[in-house]
């Protein structure tokens, strides 16, 4: 049998992992640092390692090199996963038999073609067509699903949820889900059942809080069909679906279980099996996906971009990741910014809507006609709710509202560039 080891202090992504690769007769070991990656490498000689390279300390290189110095382990090929990493890195990365580097977020279906090439085993993947992404704003969990019902894509979903909820440390979870440009028929019921059971036994989400955004008549009617799904609002557009949830008052609402029960209960019970007590003790302890001081020693390289014509938010902005080692450029006005992205690239940026000369839409528009896709955070003064959904409109999932605190910079910031999946 193959066996694989994860090292990757994210523990929904080893769990995801886990049981994917589980499904095709692998069996997967993990580590949750750089001093248990190395230990759990020496005992197993595994057939892979799959590692991610922000370990704190640049841990992912002690681990190639206690890999190298194995006489066991020497041969072994390593996939790496890395939100940005260096060119010149990547020469650093030859002689420890690197075979290939996804960057983050990691798309699952290329990962699973690479891990099929490099252990000669055919993985039962679905195939069909699917995009699934999650963000979270004003605690609402916005997940958005184009092109089709992928079931490995359904089975990612819940992690993808899992890692929200920990992150914003939602207690009243609320979810609009987008099912955009999708045409579903009666084949797609199971699909369609996998989905509603996947994001409220995630979310823990009353059903009175779950909206779904669509156009499709088979999707309307499956879900009205649904006793246990009668209190879900379908809705047709997004203007419906934000105001029925953004006045609900949270004060009137018992708060949700805490993240640890929703692990242990709707994440581990499906699938641990009977009596293997150890792992799911073992897995609830360690349930943390984000890292905060992980993560602010992974920005260290990173180079972002201040546009705001507020000069106490760059500064804001500025002094919050400059504390921790990335480079921070700002700009007084979206023709600033615009004026240097030809010969720049940025990891982030921040993005205020309303400026005096060139605004953040028509900054995003230039963007797009120029086909360049940094990663932007909108920033906002008013939560006005036409801003929000020209946003989204926009294809930008991920807003602040002002004033901006150190803290929530950083947990959208988190949701952006360090989620795995």
């Amino acid at each position: 049998m193959k066996q694989i080891l994860i090292i990757d202090e994210n523990s929904l992504f080893r769990e995801y992992l886990r049981l994917k690769l589980a499904d095709n007769g692998i069996e997967v070991s993990t580590g949750i640092n750089t001093i248990d990656g190395i230990s759990k490498m020496r005992n197993i000689a595994p057939d892979l390692i799959i590692m991610d390279y922000q370990l704190p300390k640049q841990g992912y290189l002690e681990v190639l090199k206690a890999k190298k110095a194995n006489p066991n382990t020497v041969n072994t090929p390593v996939i790496i996963l890395a939100q940005r990493i260096d060119q010149r890195k990547l020469i650093e990365l030859v002689p420890y038999n690197v075979k290939k580097v996804f960057t983050k977020p990691v798309k699952i279906d290329s990962l699973f073609v690479t891990l099929s090439a490099l252990l000669g085993i055919p993985f039962n993947i679905d195939e069909s067509p699917g995009i699934v992404e999650v963000h979270v704003n004003d605690d609402i969990i916005f997940i958005e699903i184009a092109q089709g019902l992928n079931r490995d894509k359904l089975d990612l979903l819940r992690f993808k949820i899992l890692e929200m909820i920990e992150l914003y440390e939602i207690r009243v979870p609320k979810v609009i889900v987008m099912l955009s440009d999708i045409k579903l028929s009666f084949a797609d019921a199971p699909n369609m059942q996998k989905l509603l059971e996947t994001i409220v036994h995630a979310s823990k989400a009353k059903p009175k809080n779950i909206r779904v955004l669509t156009r499709d008549d088979f999707v309307r009617q499956f879900i009205q069909g649904k006793k246990e799904y009668a209190d879900i609002e379908v809705v047709s557009n997004l203007e419906s679906a934000m105001d029925g949830l953004l006045t609900e008052i949270d004060s009137g609402m018992e708060y949700g279980e805490s993240k640890a029960e929703i692990i242990r209960e709707k994440l581990l019970s499906a699938d641990v099996p009977e009596g293997d007590e150890t792992m799911a003790l073992k897995f609830d302890a360690e349930a943390k996906g984000f890292s905060m001081e992980a993560f602010k020693e992974s920005v260290q390289n990173l180079k972002i971009a201040a546009v705001d014509d507020d000069f106490i938010i760059q500064e804001l902005i500025k002094n919050t990741f400059t504390s921790v080692g990335a480079q921070v450029k700002t700009f007084p006005d979206g023709d600033d910014f615009l004026a240097v992205i030809a010969n720049e690239k940025f990891d982030l940026v921040f993005l205020d809507i309303m400026m005096p000369k060139v605004g953040g839409f028509d900054v995003l528009k230039s963007l797009q006609i120029k086909g360049i896709n940094f990663p932007v955070i909108i920033l906002s003064a008013l939560k006005e709710r036409e801003t929000v959904i020209k946003a989204f409109r926009m294809g930008i999932k991920s807003y602040l509202v002002k004033p901006l605190k150190p803290d929530d910079i950083f947990k959208k910031s988190m949701e952006i560039l360090k989620a795995n999946f």
